[in-house]
C-alpha cells in the first residue's frame, strides 16, 4: 500500500478515531471535529496525487483539520460580533476542563473517552452504537448502514440526529464517574462488536477481512476491561472476537474466499485461541448473567467447537445447533438463525438447512440467498441454485464475495 489514496485510506481507517478524540480533546465541538477532518481527507485526495504523500499522513490531516476548525470559529465570532474574534486556546481549554467528568486522571485514553461520550444514556443504544463505529472507528456509514440492516440514508440521518444530541445536550467527553459507569458498559460492548464485525466481515469494498478494524475493536474491548475486569458481558465478548480473529490469516488465499472447512488450521492464531478458551472458563461466566452476556458466552462457545475440532468432519454440529436453539432464545435474531440453518445443514443435510431457512429474509443482505444457493446446489437443484445466486449476486457489495459467488454459480452451470 504505497500510492498516495492507499496511504490515504490506511491513515483514516488506522487513525480516524485518534484524530477525532484530539480534535475534540482541544476544542469541545463535535459538531465541527468530524466535519473538519472530512474536508482535510477530502483535501489530501486532491494534492498528495500532486504534491507527494507527506512525511506523517495522520500528522496532516491533524494540522489541516485543526486549521478548518479556526476557520469555522472565527466566522462564528465575527458572526456573532464577539471579541475577541476568536476564542484562545486558553479559553477553549479552561471550557473544556469544567465538562471533564474526570479530570483526566482516571484513565488517560481520550479513544476511550470518546468511546463512553457516544455510550451516554441521552443516546438510543442503536444510535450510539452506530455514532461511536462513525467517530471512534472511521466506519463508512454504508457499511454501518448493512450492519444495522436499515438503508445509507435512513443511518446517515440517524448519526446525524445523535451527534445533534450530544452537541444539544451537553454530553460532556469524559470518562464518567464510577457509579454511572456500568450503565455504559452494555452499549460499549455493543458498540464493539459491531465494530468488529465491521473488520470479520465487512459488508462492501475490496476487502474480505479488515483485521486492523477487528483488531481495534478488541483493543476498545480490552481497555474498558481493564476498568471493570469481573464485567461478565466484556469478558465473554473478548473471548468471542478472540476465537474469530485468530482465523483471519486463514480466511483468504490468494485474495479468495476459503470456507471455514477448507481453511489451513495451522494458520490460526492458537494463542489466541488459548487465552480464549482461558476466559470462557472463567467462574464470573458460570453464574447468572445479563442476557447480553448470555449471548456473547453462547456465540462464544459456538466459535470455541471450531477452534477445538482438530479437523472441520470432527466438528460436533449437534453441540453447535444446541448452542444456537439457546441463542436464539436468549438474543433471536435473523443472523443467529441462518447460522444455524448452516449447522442444521452441516449435521442432517441440505434439505434439512433449507427447511431451517424457510421465510428467513435479511434486507440487503446476500447471505440467505448465498446460504440458500449453496444448499440447493448440494441438493441437486441447479435451476433453483443458479436464481439463488443470481439473487445473492446481485445483493452482494464486497469484492471477494462476490468473485466467490460468481465461481460457484459457473460451477453449478458447468
Amino acid at each position: 500500500m504505497t500510492g498516495p489514496d492507499a496511504v490515504l485510506e490506511q491513515v483514516v481507517r488506522e487513525e480516524w478515531g485518534r484524530l477525532v478524540a484530539l480534535l475534540l480533546a482541544q476544542f469541545r465541538r463535535l459538531d465541527l471535529v468530524e466535519d473538519a477532518l472530512g474536508d482535510a481527507v477530502e483535501a489530501a485526495s486532491r494534492t498528495w496525487p500532486t504534491d507527494g504523500v507527506p512525511t506523517n499522513p495522520a500528522g496532516w490531516l491533524m494540522t489541516a483539520a485543526k486549521r478548518r476548525v479556526v476557520d469555522r470559529l472565527r466566522n462564528e465570532a465575527v458572526a456573532a460580533r464577539k471579541q475577541p474574534l476568536l476564542l484562545t486556546d486558553a479559553e477553549r481549554h479552561q471550557e473544556g476542563a469544567r465538562t471533564m467528568a474526570d479530570g483526566g486522571s482516571l484513565l488517560e485514553d481520550d479513544v476511550l473517552r470518546l468511546v463512553l461520550m457516544c455510550a451516554h444514556p441521552a443516546l438510543a443504544p442503536e444510535s450510539a452504537t452506530a455514532l461511536s463505529l462513525r467517530l471512534v472507528l472511521g466506519v463508512p456509514t454504508a457499511d454501518i448502514a448493512r450492519l444495522f440492516l436499515v438503508p445509507e440514508a435512513t443511518m446517515a440521518a440517524r448519526i446525524t440526529r445523535a451527534k445533534k444530541r450530544i452537541v444539544g445536550a451537553g454530553i460532556p467527553f469524559a470518562v464518567p464517574d464510577a457509579s454511572a459507569l456500568p450503565d455504559r458498559l452494555d452499549t460499549v460492548a455493543q458498540t464493539a462488536y459491531l465494530a468488529f464485525t465491521a473488520g470479520y466481515s465487512p459488508g462492501t469494498g475490496p476487502d474480505l477481512v479488515r483485521a486492523e478494524l477487528s483488531g481495534q475493536a478488541i483493543r476498545l474491548v480490552r481497555v474498558v476491561l481493564s476498568l471493570r475486569p469481573d464485567e461478565p458481558a466484556l469478558v465473554a465478548l473478548l473471548a468471542l472476537m478472540l476465537l474469530q480473529h485468530s482465523r483471519r490469516d486463514a480466511r483468504v488465499s490468494d485474495g479468495r474466499l476459503v470456507l471455514l472447512a477448507d481453511q489451513d488450521r495451522t494458520r490460526w492464531h492458537h494463542d489466541e485461541v488459548a487465552e480464549a478458551m482461558r476466559l470462557l472458563a472463567a467462574p464470573r461466566l458460570a453464574g447468572p448473567v445479563t442476557p447480553l452476556a448470555a449471548a456473547y458466552v453462547l456465540q462464544g462457545r459456538i466459535a470455541a467447537e471450531h477452534a477445538t475440532a482438530p479437523t472441520a468432519a470432527d466438528t460436533r454440529w449437534d453441540r453447535v445447533i444446541g448452542f444456537y436453539d439457546l441463542l436464539l432464545q436468549v438474543s433471536p435474531s435473523p443472523s443467529a438463525r441462518l447460522a444455524r440453518a448452516v449447522a442444521v445443514a452441516e449435521h442432517l443435510g441440505p434439505a434439512a438447512g433449507l427447511d431451517a431457512l424457510e421465510g428467513l429474509e435479511i434486507p440487503d443482505s446476500h447471505r440467505p440467498a448465498s446460504v440458500r444457493a449453496e444448499l440447493l446446489a448440494r441438493a441437486g437443484d441447479t435451476d433453483a441454485a443458479r436464481a439463488a445466486y443470481d439473487q445473492a449476486i446481485a445483493a452482494c457489495r464486497n469484492d471477494v464475495e462476490l468473485a466467490f459467488l460468481l465461481e460457484r454459480r459457473d460451477e453449478v452451470d458447468a
